[in-house]
């Protein structure tokens, strides 16, 4: 029988509909012809010599002829820092202007090159770039959270395929991550305990959901996962911004990361996904209630008009057997 599952984290129930259970491998991503992506373009922006003027660079990992991992400025960015901060308030209409700061963290000089295949060392950089450029932008007057997010594939809204991330810096914080807040802190409030470690501790004891574990980050699927494959990297440590991360755990998130990536490309044939990094409001940073961690979405189902019309997600695949299926999976 279907079941509805309460997510402690964001206070969602899911509709877990065993009546209309998929088995893993039918979520597999259907075979088409292999497009061959050459290493690189002359119209790619992102790729080595078609850089242009590197003013809007923030951010290089490499010498000055040859990069490895670089961040630059959004040439079409959502919010931006040459606007003036103002708030408009007139009755019921709150607006802001479009305040803020989006980037791009170019992850590799090779146009065809998938996070999934690369090295831990190429995925270290990229986590470096993060950092950075979180710690960078958090003390940003007028910046009240910053989003570091990746889109992988047309079906996850990605427009270019050169391997990248983004970033964007914003002046209020968003309501997700608003709505988790409000919920650890009533978790905290009467348990005296944070409501991430807790999930971890359950999680880790059980073991039927865990996917992979290293010394300090777990991967697993969430009991009430919204979408099929609904994936969480949680760090061990208690810290509630992505920006205390340190040099070890860098290493192991990457390579937690990468593995976890790796397991979803070659089980279910490269799938379209997004992932986030969900942190404290900047300046909320240190808190004892909140924890830091990152969400990958695989793009393989589609919401509909339940799920519009009422904000509860259907998922058709049991999250046990999403994380067996993907413990099973031998990355090559």
């Amino acid at each position: 029988m279907s079941e509805l599952r309460y997510n402690i984290v964001n206070r969602e129930w899911v509709v877990i509909a065993t009546e209309r259970a998929k088995r893993p491998h039918d979520f597999m991503k259907p075979q088409k012809d292999v497009k061959i992506i050459p290493e690189f373009r002359q119209d790619c922006p992102f790729c080595p010599g078609n850089e242009g003027d590197l003013s809007d660079e923030t951010f290089r990992i490499g010498g000055k002829e040859k990069w490895l991992t670089r961040s630059i400025y959004n040439k079409f960015p959502a919010l931006s820092p040459k606007e003036k901060l103002v708030r408009h308030n007139d009755g019921i209409y709150h607006s802001i202007s479009g305040y803020g700061v989006a980037e791009v963290i170019v992850e590799s000089p090779k146009h065809n090159l998938n996070l999934a295949l690369m090295s831990d060392e190429e995925v270290e950089n990229i986590i470096k770039a993060y950092k950075d450029r979180y710690l960078s932008l958090q003390n940003k007057e007028g910046i009240e959270s910053v989003v570091i997010f990746r889109n992988n594939g047309s079906g996850a809204g990605t427009s270019l395929e050169h391997p990248h991330s983004q970033l964007i810096a914003t002046p209020i914080v968003p309501p997700q991550i608003r709505n988790r807040v409000e919920s650890a802190m009533a978790f905290f409030d009467v348990t005296g305990k944070c409501i991430f470690c807790s999930v971890l501790e359950q999680e880790m004891a059980a073991k039927i959901r865990m996917i992979s574990e290293n010394g300090t980050f777990a991967s697993f699927v969430p009991y009430a996962g919204a979408a099929p494959f609904v994936t969480w990297i949680f760090p061990k440590r208690h810290t509630s911004s992505f920006g205390d991360i340190n040099g070890l755990e860098i290493k192991d998130l990457a390579s937690i990361l990468k593995l976890t990536l790796s397991k979803l490309y070659y089980g279910l044939n490269n799938p379209d996904y997004n992932y986030t990094i969900r942190s404290t409001p900047v300046k909320e940073d240190g808190k004892a209630y909140f924890h830091w961690y990152l969400t990958i979405v695989p793009r393989i189902t589609l919401p509909a008009g339940f799920e519009v019309g009422s904000g509860i997600f259907i998922n058709s695949s049991l999250p046990e057997e999403s994380a067996e299926f993907l413990r099973k999976i031998k990355v090559p």
